[in-house]
């Protein structure tokens, strides 16, 4: 993206072909088959915005991406989207032992509490990887 910028129906595509790369296929069908006309709108901005607008600048690698979505999830305490984004870290080239070291700088940071909280989401996202991986 740093050599151009796009716009409309292409920044959609981009933000669906990197979302589904990160979440996953199955996360990614689930989270937009099951919409309304209120969560239609909200997935196709989504999509636009942040996956397409956000994750597909190269200026930062996707393992930076998920480190900073990482970070910001734990400290907002979105524990469902801290795990999807675990798994979407794994992809992107983050190792479990290096997710261990997130969860000892997010205790530091964002609160032991949250870091107790969030451990069981990195177990969940390291073993559905893992699964993943073997399959």
């Amino acid at each position: 993206m740093s050599d151009e910028i796009v716009f409309g129906k292409d920044l959609y595509d981009a933000g669906m072909k990197v979302r589904r790369e990160v979440l996953g296929a199955e996360y990614v069908d689930n989270a937009t088959t099951h919409v309304d006309d209120l969560t239609l709108e909200f997935q196709k901005f989504m999509t636009t915005y942040c996956w397409g607008g956000i994750w597909t600048d190269d200026r930062l690698e996707r393992s930076q991406h998920s480190l900073l979505v990482l970070g910001i999830t734990a400290a907002l305490g979105k524990e469902r989207e801290f795990q999807a984004h675990c798994r979407g870290a794994l992809r992107n080239g983050i190792t479990p032992d290096q997710l261990t070291a997130v969860m000892r700088q997010i205790a530091v940071y964002a609160g032991v509490p949250a870091a107790v909280s969030l451990q069981g989401a990195v177990r969940a996202a390291i073993a559905a990887y893992e699964q993943e991986a073997a399959a």
